[in-house]
C-alpha cells in the first residue's frame, strides 16, 4: 500500500484550494506564528472585532466543512462518492451553562437523526464535558463525593449522556465518546464503561470510548476492559489515538508537581500505541477498532496484519479515520483500495469553532514530520498539475 498517489489524494481539491492549503501548512511549520496567531484570534473575538472573512477563506475551510449542517452534508456527499464515510460534529466548545449543555445535547441528537438517514454517516460523536460542568468531571476523577447542587448537576450530565446513547441505539448509529485531559478522563472512562456494559450487548458495539495511548497507563486500562468484556459478555468499541493534549498535560504536571502521565518520548508513545493496536486486533471478536491516526506506519501495521490474516479490506470491525483537511493522502488512497475510511467533519459558526481551529494548527506544529509531509505532498500535486515549478 502506498500513500504518495497525490492525484487520488487531492481529487476533491481545486487548484485554488491546494494553493491555500500549501500556504497554511507553510505557516504551521513556524511554531511562533501559530502561537501568535492563536492568541491574536482569541483576542480579536474577545474584543468583538471583525474577522469572519479572513478565517472563512483560510483556516476555516481547510479544517471545517461549513458553518451550517446543510452545506456540511454537501461535503459529506462529495466524500461519499469517493468511498469516504464521515461523522459530523458541531465543533462549538466550552459550554458552561445549563442552556448551553442542553443545546449541545440537541445538536448531537440532530446529528444522530441525520446519520440514521445517510449510510455515509455511520458514526456520531460527543464530548462528555459538553453535557456537564468540567469541574465536576475533575472532582469525580479525584474521587471526591458530590453533594448538593454538584450532585444534581452531575445527574443532569449523566441524563444527557444517557439520552444520547439510547437514541444512538434506537437509530443504530455508532457513538464515539471523545477523550479529554487526564484530570477529567477517569470520570469519563467510568461512565463509558457503564454505557458499554449496558448497551453493547449485541453482536456490534454501539458505544465507543477513546483511548489516548500517549498516556503511560492506557495499555493496562485497555487490557482491563477487554478482560472485563470477555468475563461479562459485552462488546467494546475502541477509538485508538495517540493523544491531543500533550503540552497541556506536561505543563499541568510541572505546575502541580506530579509526574507527567504522558510517555517520555515519541518512541515510547509509538511502542505503547502499537501494543494497544496489536491487542485490539487479536480480540476482534470482542472489539471493534476505530483507528484515529495520521501516522502512515500505524496504518500500514493494520493493513499488513489484515493481509497476513487474509481479512477482507472492508472488514466490518476495522475503521481508518483522519480529520477533515488533513492526511488526505492516507484517507483517499485507502478508500480507493476499498478499506473502511471515515473523516471527522466538523462544522459550526466561525466564531464558535475558533478554539477547535487553533488546536488543529497547534497539532500540525507539534507533531514531528506531519506538516513537512503535508507540504511535500501538496507541492507534488501542484507540480503534477503544472501549477508550480
Amino acid at each position: 500500500m502506498r500513500f504518495d498517489d497525490t492525484k487520488t489524494a487531492y481529487s476533491l481539491r481545486t487548484d485554488r484550494e491546494l494553493y491555500k492549503a500549501y500556504f497554511l501548512f507553510k505557516i504551521f511549520s513556524k511554531q511562533f506564528l501559530v502561537y501568535i496567531g492563536g492568541k491574536l484570534a482569541l483576542l480579536v473575538i474577545r474584543l468583538g472585532l471583525p474577522f469572519d472573512s479572513l478565517f472563512r477563506h483560510t483556516v476555516f475551510y481547510q479544517f471545517c466543512a461549513a458553518d451550517n449542517q446543510k452545506d456540511s452534508l454537501k461535503k459529506v456527499n462529495s466524500l461519499s462518492k469517493l468511498n469516504v464515510n464521515s461523522y459530523l460534529h458541531y465543533a462549538s466548545e466550552g459550554q458552561k451553562t445549563e442552556r448551553g449543555m442542553d443545546e449541545s445535547l440537541k445538536r448531537v441528537l440532530e446529528t444522530l437523526t441525520i446519520s440514521k438517514l445517510n449510510d455515509s454517516l455511520p458514526f456520531a460523536v460527543f464530548k462528555s464535558t459538553a453535557f456537564g460542568p468540567v469541574e465536576l468531571f475533575e472532582k469525580k476523577t479525584r474521587g471526591e463525593k458530590l453533594i448538593g447542587e454538584d450532585l444534581s448537576a452531575w445527574s443532569r450530565a449523566i441524563e444527557r449522556i444517557t439520552q444520547c446513547c439510547e437514541f444512538a441505539i434506537k437509530v443504530n448509529v455508532r457513538l464515539l465518546i471523545d477523550a479529554e485531559e487526564s484530570w477529567l478522563q477517569d470520570a469519563i472512562d467510568e461512565v463509558a464503561l457503564e454505557l458499554m456494559q449496558r448497551y453493547n450487548i449485541g453482536k456490534q458495539p454501539i458505544i465507543f470510548n477513546t483511548i489516548q495511548m500517549y498516556r503511560k497507563d492506557r495499555l493496562s486500562y485497555l487490557k482491563k476492559i477487554i478482560h472485563k468484556s470477555k468475563k461479562e459478555g459485552f462488546q467494546i468499541g475502541i477509538k485508538l489515538v495517540r493523544g491531543a493534549y500533550l503540552e497541556k498535560e506536561n505543563e499541568k504536571a510541572v505546575k502541580m508537581g506530579y509526574s507527567s502521565p504522558i510517555c517520555n518520548s515519541k518512541k515510547a508513545t509509538d511502542k505503547n500505541f502499537n501494543a494497544g493496536l496489536d491487542l485490539i486486533l487479536s480480540k476482534l471478536n470482542q472489539c471493534e477498532l476505530f483507528l484515529g491516526s495520521h501516522n502512515e506506519e500505524s496504518t500500514l501495521r493494520v493493513i499488513d496484519w489484515m493481509n497476513k490474516k487474509q481479512i477482507p479490506v472492508n472488514h466490518s470491525r476495522i475503521w481508518f479515520s483522519q480529520l477533515y483537511g488533513m492526511a488526505d493522502h492516507i484517507s483517499f488512497n485507502l478508500a480507493a483500495a476499498g478499506y473502511q475510511v471515515i473523516k471527522y467533519v466538523p462544522y459550526g459558526p466561525i466564531k464558535e469553532v475558533v478554539p477547535y481551529l487553533i488546536r488543529r494548527a497547534e497539532e500540525n506544529t507539534s507533531v514531528k514530520g506531519q506538516t513537512p509531509r503535508e507540504l511535500n505532498l501538496i507541492k507534488k500535486e501542484l507540480v503534477r498539475r503544472g501549477k508550480l515549478g
